[in-house]
């Protein structure tokens, strides 16, 4: 069976090679579409007792393969138990459907959504699976207050900075600066970093995994007192996703911006600050921009 649905495309890394294009959608959006169906020879029935397609969206945990967590699922009968003798297509349509979380896939969890077409047979159904992606769009904060913060180690070490804001969307610039308000040590080099923190699990079974995502010297040298050194650092370069707290009592997703001064001895100090990012909405929206999405073939 083939799945054909009409959207954008968004590449998207298969979980093998080579990258596989899915098509986008958002939540309360239709997913409608085409099932084809090629006979291997026209002409020679293909019993079945009946054909469906459902819409279905789970968590899969990976180091719990066993347990998959559905969490929506809507299906459709396309045709009734017979027999097909010519290739043929079945319209479909999934009307105004909830999609409350985004796409996401990390080191130890996914959550994906994906059409699946069930052939039945009496002895092996032919199932065909069609992977989508989908997007969670946010408006913009109604509170986004600056970042400040210190570092200090009495009578040695005393630094403030400060960022433009506490929340940013993916195509965002954070916008800061670092004050040396006290420097006894000496100071060798300065980095910023943005952490990924995937959380799975709870209680006592909650697994964090860190992910270094982006890393740069912003100083390189000893700083002086009174120094003050800016920072821009442009969030589009990244491949990041919105923050995620607590997908379906499941998962979570936390960014945090990391500062590390190393001195001469190379000892490390830092402080660690988290920032929530969204997804803000495209300038263009609109159905009639959608790209019509190319039929994969699977003749049964």
């Amino acid at each position: 069976a083939v799945v054909s649905t009409q959207s954008t495309g968004v590449p998207v890394l298969a979980d093998e090679e080579p990258k596989e294009t899915q098509h986008l959608f958002y939540d309360g959006e239709s997913v409608t579409g085409k099932v084809n169906i090629k006979l291997k020879q026209e002409g020679k029935k293909l019993e079945h007792q009946g054909i469906r397609i459902e819409f279905l969206g789970l968590i899969e945990i990976y180091y719990d393969r066993g347990n998959h967590y559905e969490f929506v699922k809507l299906d459709k009968d396309l045709a009734r138990p017979g027999d097909l003798s010519e290739s043929c297509s079945f319209p479909f349509e999934f009307l105004k459907v909830v999609k409350q979380y985004e796409s996401y896939s990390g080191r130890n969890v996914r959550l994906r959504y994906f059409l699946k077409v069930t052939i039945c047979r009496r002895l092996v159904d032919i199932i065909h699976e069609k992977g989508l992606v989908v997007h969670q769009l946010s408006s913009y904060p109604e509170t986004n207050s600056p970042l400040k913060m210190e570092v200090g180690i009495e009578d040695c070490l005393h630094i403030e900075f400060e960022y433009n804001r506490s929340k940013y969307h993916l195509n965002d610039v954070i916008v800061g600066k670092i004050y040396f308000i006290l420097v006894r040590i000496k100071i060798k080099h300065m980095e910023l970093s943005i952490i990924k923190r995937e959380t799975t699990g709870s209680g006592p079974n909650t697994y964090n995994e860190n992910e270094q995502i982006s890393r740069f010297e912003i100083m390189d040298g000893a700083p002086v007192r009174g120094e003050s050194i800016p920072i821009r650092l442009f969030l589009s370069a990244y491949d990041l996703t919105p923050t995620m707290k607590d997908v379906n009592k499941k998962f979570s997703v936390r960014y945090y911006l990391n500062l590390v001064l190393v001195d001469e001895e190379d000892r490390r100090y830092f402080k660690q600050q988290e920032i929530t990012l969204w997804r803000k909405s495209p300038t263009s929206l609109k159905p009639e921009n959608r790209g019509v999405a190319a039929l994969e073939n699977m003749r049964t």
